[in-house]
């Protein structure tokens, strides 16, 4: 017989094992690390951008903002937003027109030589990205210790 044929014995009155959550598993926690993540890959996509900036025909990147879901609480990145296709379409509230002037106006930034790389943008963008990203560690640090004081482990 193998070992596989014999089955534990029930113990009578035992309760199920608890499932038990972790305190970094919290959805709050959980969309500040993704908030973290997405600020240091947009670190690196701005530094690409800068590194390029004298690159013939390069186009700078950049990524996508994280949105949060109010129904499911979790982080979601990809955009609904409808797009103006031309200039006689009404713009949906919160979609100005606006928004493709200034698209426009970045493209006047190109340079002969086909580079849209702007400098002054990229660090605009580099200081407004670390910022982000210092909030959202301090928050991190300060709800995890909010947490242990909670539990009884400071």
């Amino acid at each position: 017989m193998h070992t596989a044929d014999f089955a534990e014995p029930a113990v009578c009155g035992a309760d199920p094992p608890e499932a038990t959550l972790a305190l970094t598993d919290l959805p709050v926690l959980s969309m500040l690390r993704t908030r973290m993540q997405w600020a240091q890959a947009r670190q690196g996509m701005i530094a690409e951008n800068v590194a390029n900036a004298d690159t013939p025909g390069f186009k700078p990147r950049d990524l996508v903002e994280p949105r949060m879901d109010r129904a499911t609480g979790t982080m979601a990145s990809s955009s609904t937003a409808l797009a103006l296709t031309s200039p006689a379409h009404i713009a949906p509230a919160g979609q100005g027109a606006g928004d493709a002037a200034s698209k426009r106006a970045k493209g006047f930034e190109t340079r002969p030589s086909g580079n849209a790389v702007n400098l002054e943008d990229e660090m605009m963008k580099a200081g407004d990205n670390q910022s982000d990203y210092q909030l959202a560690a301090s928050l991190y640090q300060h709800s995890l210790t909010t947490l242990k004081i909670a539990v009884g482990k400071s």
